[in-house]
């Protein structure tokens, strides 16, 4: 098919993947290449950004020789980042230190000032109620403007990580609009930056550091470079869009870019984010977030911690014999499991299983939560706990739109990707629990093809990115809640978000204990 083509570059945690799609969203090639992590002390991560640009290097030419796309046929780039993913450089634009990465979580003294202010900043943290993370932006500044004042003070730019890979690309200093609102506490409704919230956390001196520009998705940021073009085998002047964080590059190629539908992306964990086309903040959920993905419209967010790391869980640990037997025949584990459990009823025979094992994100922010498996008795099985843990996991995500619904959000439909989606087992399971309908698209990658939307938006194909999704995101299948399922799964859920916090302090307490005795 003669193009032309667009380009969606997504830096995820453990790669960088080039995706060429055509201008109807069909994947013509994609290639990956993988880099490290480090880890130099317990909570931190870090990467090396030159990591990232040889990454960058060998998937371009990869995905452009897989698809055996001429680089004249590329009319558009851009590009997402794993955000919160923070990188200090130097006037001529060279890093100064590894990157301080999204989990890294160093700046927990720092973030824990965000308490002790009612400043309008902390609405986007469940409308002032939740605690802040240590993983966003202004807390990791501070850190490093306390911690390494050299480097802090020789940074003419301390960017996010988007905002890193356009600045390679065209040269151009800018920061996108999704990072700032959702992980930056920017708000144009309000003005803009917190600058006196930044002040308060300790870091009122970054917007010397931060670029002026702040460019909404899909607006044109510059073209790419000749050093950059020479480097990645493409030709010099193709237009650059601005792209978001990774998760948001998901919903926008899942076409959840009006209000109604939510963006369901699942994995090891699960983000939930969908528009509002008014501001709306409230206990238990992120945002709403001004202008975050759409001009115009709300960001609302929630997110589970642990889902599908729960299930490899309970696969690595519980299910050895089903693994060894799956990897002798090339069946599917998961498979395997999923049909064991077919005839587990609702409910799992009253076993119920709160899924955080690695933490809460919403509704409570609890870094300090943990897993609860109750109601067990001597009838159960192993094929009941595997179902109440993937129950567990489709009650985690009803009560976050359980949050969002008391606070004016209304869903009428989930949109999901990711590994789940291939079960439909487990994806009817969720609009069950939920009582929402769930909708499949035809492309499994939407993190690529949300970057390639944009892309397709600034090199001037479509003239915003609704006008995108219509012609570049197709459904495939929706699944309708099971009502009279709906209906007994409500018992289960009650009893599902009563378990956590009437054990909370207990748990707490053994946290507390068990890094005590680690010290």
């Amino acid at each position: 098919m003669p193009g032309p083509y667009v380009m969606g570059i997504d830096y995820g945690t453990e790669s960088c993947r080039v995706a060429i799609f055509d201008l109807e969203g069909t994947p013509i090639g994609m290639a990956a290449v993988p880099y490290g992590t480090s880890h130099p002390r317990p909570g931190w991560a870090e990467q090396n950004p030159d990591d990232w640009y040889l990454a960058l290097q060998g998937s371009t030419r990869r995905a452009l020789v897989e698809s055996g796309v001429s680089p004249a046929e590329i009319a558009g780039i851009s590009c997402d980042a794993t955000t919160m993913t923070v990188v200090a450089m130097d006037a001529s634009g060279k890093e100064l230190r590894p990157a301080i990465m999204w989990m890294d979580v160093r700046a927990t003294e720092q973030a824990a000032r965000a308490l002790t202010t009612d400043h309008w900043a902390r609405l986007y943290n469940g409308g002032g109620t939740m605690p802040a993370t240590a993983e966003w932006y202004p807390f990791k500044a501070a850190w490093l403007k306390e911690n390494e004042p050299e480097t802090y003070a020789a940074a003419h730019r301390l960017v996010d990580a988007p905002d890193w890979v356009h600045f390679k690309l065209t040269g151009e200093w800018t920061v996108n609009i999704n990072s700032a609102a959702q992980r930056m506490y920017y708000n144009r409704d309000r003005g803009g930056w917190p600058v006196e919230f930044y002040e308060h956390i300790g870091c009122g001196d970054v917007f010397d550091k931060l670029p002026d520009r702040v460019v909404d998705l899909g607006v044109q940021v510059g073209t790419l470079t000749a050093a950059a073009a020479h480097d990645l085998g493409l030709r010099p002047g193709i237009p650059v869009a601005q792209g978001p964080a990774d998760a948001w590059a998901g919903q926008i190629g899942l076409g959840v870019v009006n209000p109604g539908k939510v963006a369901l992306i699942t994995g090891s964990s699960h983000v939930l984010s969908g528009q509002s086309a008014k501001p709306l903040h409230g206990p238990g959920f992120f945002g709403g977030y001004t202008d975050g993905v759409v001009p115009g419209q709300y960001t609302v967010e929630g997110g589970q911690v642990s889902t599908g790391s729960v299930m490899k869980w309970f696969k690595d640990n519980f299910a050895r014999d089903l693994v060894s037997a799956s990897d002798r025949t090339g069946a599917n584990a998961y498979e395997v499991l999923n049909a064991e459990s077919a005839s587990i009823p609702v409910g799992s025979d009253g076993l119920i299983v709160n899924e955080y094992f690695q933490g809460n994100r919403t509704p409570y922010t609890d870094s300090k939560a943990r897993g609860i498996i109750w109601g067990l008795s001597l009838a159960h099985t192993p094929a009941h706990l595997y179902h109440a843990i993937q129950e567990g996991i489709c009650y985690g995500s009803a009560h976050i739109l359980r949050e969002m619904s008391r606070a004016g959000f209304e869903v009428t439909e989930l949109v999901a990707a990711g590994g789940m989606t291939k079960s439909r087992a487990l994806m009817q399971m969720h609009a069950d629990v939920t009582g929402v309908p769930i909708t499949m698209t035809k492309v499994g990658d939407a993190v690529a093809l949300g970057s390639s939307m944009c892309a397709a938006v600034g090199a001037g194909f479509y003239s915003d990115l609704q006008t995108a999704a219509v012609n570049m995101v197709h459904e495939v299948e929706t699944l309708q809640p099971n009502v009279d399922r709906h209906e007994e799964y409500e018992f289960y859920l009650e009893e599902y978000c009563a378990a956590y916090p009437a054990l909370r302090e207990e748990i707490h307490k053994v946290v507390d204990h068990e890094a005590e005795k680690k010290r």
